[in-house]
């Protein structure tokens, strides 16, 4: 007794140092040992292993129990195995390439299957022992002599064709064949799904989810039937299903219409004693029935097109009011006060910048459509969740702000055709100042904006690039009146000396411009970051200095000045190679951080929660904090409602939110939903005041 639980205790202190020999060498067991069985008779079972070179398995290890089935068993028939002296058993017998023992007795009438526990050990010659193995098989038994074969039995499910998890031989099976998912129409109002694990497996009733793709028509809560409780080593306690189950899913009808639809189920389920599936996804296509009821509380309309270019372009208009904008604007307003009052100028210039905004609007609604179409889930303000963005947009804010101090004068010989980007008007001026307002833009959500650009995205391309283009000439808006009412462009006040004043601070909300995006970037990347981004501004401050000196000089000083500026390019490059930091702790005080689980969870328990979705780079999400989720008024309307307040950030790229949102049909943050006790959840403005909170957290609580 003293050897084996010195040997037992020897293997176990074997393993981490094992692991420090190879460990990229160690193939998972069910891989180093591949157990498959069958049953030649009714009263004898073969158990094969194949065992991969450089690995064995003890003899003395292996066995066998029934565990169901009704099965006289006699003991297990082992061939001889090669004589070894182990350093922890002593003399053994092991075997290599393959063996087959044999299991014989006597079965029961009747009985077309059994259930197998098999227990058995091995190593590999790298010095890595395995724990001892258990491994469950259940094993389809021959029918008796004259008697029937039953549909379901003898590895014959009832579709008529062989039971998956008898003929893997207890392999782990392909995710199709593990679990099963089915759905037909069961009602105009109601599907039926029905759930099949195989045998040996088991699917999570709290970690499926189901929703129906269809106009106008959506999901309800599932009528989950009672499921088993269930101690798993993943997830811990847990409500699971081992055999089929039906599911009736509820329509929420805003027609009676017949319509194809697809029903979308996410589940995840494990192999008993055996491996864990990641999350899967099943697609079933039906045609839902003419018929049915609409619902009282109906799913939100999508607009018209004629409505979304109508919303958009007031989400545009109001864009030119956001606190991202106005830099830019501050230049355009400087650029048309140096007119003097000239009406064919002030038209050039609306008609330009108008140019440079719709050009861009379509640029990016134009990537983000491709990309999506790709299969990225991509909405407004996409391109600042990359640091290589946000570092290049503190540069080109650096390099204005140089120019408005009078460091630098950006003039046709730098640009190579127009005038000053700035200083002078012109049609490169005038057209860069468009681009740059609608790139300085995309961290703001104006209202009316989500609306519209939802449309957008679940349009056509064509009709989508129109509601971009429709946003675009909302922001474009205003200059094109000054342009083009001479009333409005007579009240711009008369050119002279204040203007350089004028010009010279309208660089400083240019360089804070540049420090938030900075900041933004110490998020996303940390101190390394902010110090190469920081290189970058001097090398790009110094090469401006160069050209301006160059200006009248020959051409190899401008080409330093050039190189010098190209260099301080580099450091975009590498910010945005570099790996995002492992983030610590940066959810508020008093939130909880968003998972869809803790979620869910939250939900079955009857809790009202506040999902608040944000990101550094979106100001109007700063705004919101600042003015009403930041406040004792709004930690005072939890605290009456009950509810917890969840938080998701968006700085980064993070699959998780981008589900969310999309479940929401936002195309971007901010995004605040609250989830009542019961009932479906409620979307929020994008621009909070405190008594829209206090509402909907007061309704969801009764």
């Amino acid at each position: 007794m003293t050897r084996w639980l010195t040997a037992l205790l020897a293997l176990l202190l074997l393993a981490p140092t094992a692991r420090a020999v190879d460990e990229a060498d160690l193939l998972p067991i069910d891989e180093a040992f591949a157990l498959t069985a069958k049953a030649t008779e009714r009263g004898r079972i073969e158990l094969h292993w194949r065992i991969a070179e450089g690995y064995y398995l003890y003899r003395h290890r292996m066995g066998v129990e029934v565990v169901s089935g009704g099965f006289k068993v006699n003991p297990l028939e082992l061939p001889d195995g090669i004589a070894y002296t182990d350093e922890f058993f002593g003399d053994v017998e092991t075997y290599r390439d393959e063996v087959t023992a044999v299991l014989t007795g006597a079965a029961a009438d009747g009985v077309p299957s059994l259930e197998l526990k098999v227990k058995y050990q091995g190593c590999a010659d790298v010095g890595i022992c395995y724990p001892p193995h258990t491994k469950t098989l259940r094993v389809a038994l021959p029918a008796a002599a004259g008697a029937a074969l039953l549909p379901g039995t003898g590895g014959i499910d009832l579709l008529g064709g062989t039971n998956p998890a008898i003929a893997a031989g207890g392999l782990p099976l392909p995710e199709a064949q593990a679990f099963r998912v089915e759905a037909i129409v069961d009602t105009p109002d109601q599907l039926l799904l029905r759930f099949t694990p195989a045998p040996g497996y088991y699917v999570y009733r709290d970690r499926t989810s189901v929703r129906v793709q269809a106009e106008g028509i959506v999901a309800g809560s599932p009528a989950w039937p009672p499921a088993q409780a269930h101690a798993d080593e993943y997830f811990g306690d847990v409500q699971v299903y081992f055999e089929p189950v039906d599911v009736p899913l509820p329509l929420l009808r805003q027609h009676t219409r017949a319509v194809p639809a697809t029903v979308v189920v996410e589940l995840q389920g494990c192999q008993t004693d055996g491996i864990c599936y990641p999350p899967m996804t099943r697609e079933v296509a039906l045609e839902l029935p003419e018929g049915g009821t609409i619902a009282t509380a109906p799913t939100k309309a999508a607009p018209t097109l004629w409505l979304a270019l109508l919303l958009a372009l007031g989400g545009g208009l109001i864009l030119n009011l956001m606190p991202c904008v106005l830099p830019v604007l501050s230049l355009k307003a400087l650029s048309l006060a140096q007119g003097g009052g000239d009406h064919r100028k002030a038209r050039s210039q609306a008609l330009w910048y108008t140019a440079g905004v719709l050009a861009s609007f379509a640029a990016v609604g134009a990537a983000a459509l491709a990309l999506r179409q790709a299969g990225l889930a991509l909405g407004w303000g996409f391109q600042l969740q990359q640091p290589g963005v946000i570092a290049a947009l503190a540069l080109v804010m650096v390099a204005i702000g140089l120019s408005l101090s009078g460091v630098v004068s950006f003039g046709a010989s730098l640009a190579g055709a127009g005038q000053s980007l700035t200083e002078k008007s012109g049609p490169a001026g005038d057209f860069f100042t468009g681009v740059l307002a609608v790139v300085v833009a995309s961290p703001c959500t104006a209202p009316f904006m989500g609306t519209a650009l939802a449309f957008a995205f679940a349009a056509s391309p064509a009709v989508a690039i129109g509601v971009f283009l429709a946003l675009g000439l909302g922001l474009a808006l205003p200059f094109l009146l000054i342009g083009f009412v001479p009333a409005l462009a007579a009240r711009l006040p008369r050119p002279g000396a204040w203007m350089e004043t004028f010009k010279h601070l309208m660089a400083f909300p240019m360089y804070l411009t540049a420090v938030w995006l900075l900041w933004v970037l110490a998020k996303q990347r940390g101190a390394d970051a902010i110090g190469l981004a920081l290189v970058g501004a001097v090398g790009l401050g110094l090469g401006l200095w160069l050209w301006e000196k160059a200006r009248f000089k020959g051409a190899l000083a401008k080409a330093l000045a050039v190189l010098v500026i190209a260099a301080s390019l580099w450091p975009v490059l590498a910010v945005q190679r570099m790996p995002a930091p492992a983030r610590a702790e940066s959810v508020k005080e008093g939130a909880v951080e968003y998972s869809a689980e803790r979620l869910e969870q939250l939900r079955r328990d009857g809790r009202v929660v506040f999902v608040n979705m944000t990101a550094d780079w979106c100001v109007s999400c700063k705004a919101n904090e600042r003015t009403v989720l930041g406040r004792q008024g709004f930690r005072d309307a939890l605290e009456r409602a009950g509810a917890v307040y969840m938080l998701g950030d968006w700085t980064d790229v993070d699959p998780a939110i981008t589900a969310f949102l999309e479940s929401h049909q936002a195309v971007g943050v901010p995004l605040y939903v609250v989830y009542p006790k019961s009932g479906e959840p409620r979307v929020l403005p994008t621009l909070l005041t405190q008594a829209i909170v206090d509402e909907a957290l007061a309704e969801a609580s009764r």
